[in-house]
């Protein structure tokens, strides 16, 4: 009974890992990444978790005990162990940097009527977007901040002096490799709270939410991804708010020990519904010749 029931359980875990890997594979290859480059990233990571996370308390993890866990031999893993981790450190500070900015912003100077829903702020000054920066995005220029913010469209210099918020989120234009920033942290944030629930007690589990319908034309989706943008912002906003009360860097007065990072994310996603979730449909032939898809099945929606 056991046997089977580890079994089955690997068997799910496998179609897990097929799954979440297609989209990842679909970027790799978009950016021209091999599987033998592919695979040596991943030899390295299974040996730095579990030299990080499978230690035996109080002992020194050594190679072999790394070897065991990974079934990796003892000489790749003392290889990997001591080569150097690709980072992009100056991309990922940018991004948060610039994001905290624009988030502080939001919080402090709301103004219904705009088209941001945020007040106009004057460069320099007590009360300032320079005010902001120097205050949220750590030892970041000034100058710099404002630069990458009117670099990417989010801000704009008005013939008054004061500079104005055109959108309500930091978001690097399409094919900068900043955008790779999202990549590893936000995937990573929600694995992260898919594992934890996975094992965690219920009264221990962390929130995690999503809402689909599979049966949506095609021609509604323009609608849909306005609906979900809106909405989403509207959410995230609030918990802006909500979340920023415990935070140090908000309030300095919070006390408390450690230093701990919370993430609440919400997520919108399209593509074609196939019943087994691995990709899109392939359209079907017709006995006229033409290419159609195959008629959907009845609606369905789910929240979970």
């Amino acid at each position: 009974m056991s046997s089977n029931s580890d079994q089955d359980s690997s068997s799910a875990l496998f179609a897990a890992i097929r799954h979440l890997l297609r989209p990842l594979i679909k970027i790799l290859l978009n950016h021209g990444v091999p599987f033998a480059k592919f695979a040596e990233i991943a030899r390295g990571v299974y040996v730095e978790v579990a030299d990080a996370d499978f230690a035996l308390p109080g002992r020194k993890q050594t190679d072999s005990r790394v070897s065991v866990l990974t079934g990796l031999t003892r000489k790749e893993v003392a290889r990997l162990r001591g080569m150097e981790k690709p980072e992009d450190i100056e991309s990922a500070q940018s991004y948060n940097r610039a994001a905290r900015v624009v988030s502080a912003w939001k919080r402090e100077h709301p103004l219904e009527g705009t088209a941001s829903g945020v007040s106009p702020l004057p460069l320099e000054g007590e009360v300032s977007l320079a005010s902001l920066i120097r205050r949220h995005s750590g030892d970041m220029p000034v100058r710099a901040v404002v630069d990458e913010l009117m670099r990417v469209g989010t801000i704009r210099l008005m013939a008054n002096g004061e500079v104005e918020l055109l959108h309500r989120s930091y978001l690097p234009p399409p094919g900068e490799r900043r955008k790779l920033v999202y990549l590893g942290d936000d995937v990573a944030d929600l694995i992260g709270t898919i594992g934890h629930n996975l094992e965690a007690k219920q009264e221990d589990t962390y929130f995690q939410r999503k809402v689909f319908y599979d049966n949506v034309p095609v021609e509604r989706l323009p609608a849909a991804r306005d609906s979900a943008r809106k909405h989403g912002e509207i959410i995230i906003d609030n918990l802006v708010n909500e979340l920023a009360v415990h935070d140090r860097d908000v309030h300095p007065d919070v006390e408390g020990s450690g230093r701990m990072r919370i993430v609440v994310g919400i997520y919108y996603h399209e593509a074609m519904f196939t019943g087994s979730g691995e990709g899109e449909a392939a359209p079907t032939p017709t006995p006229d010749g033409k290419k159609r898809l195959s008629k959907p099945p009845p609606t369905k929606k789910a929240q979970s």
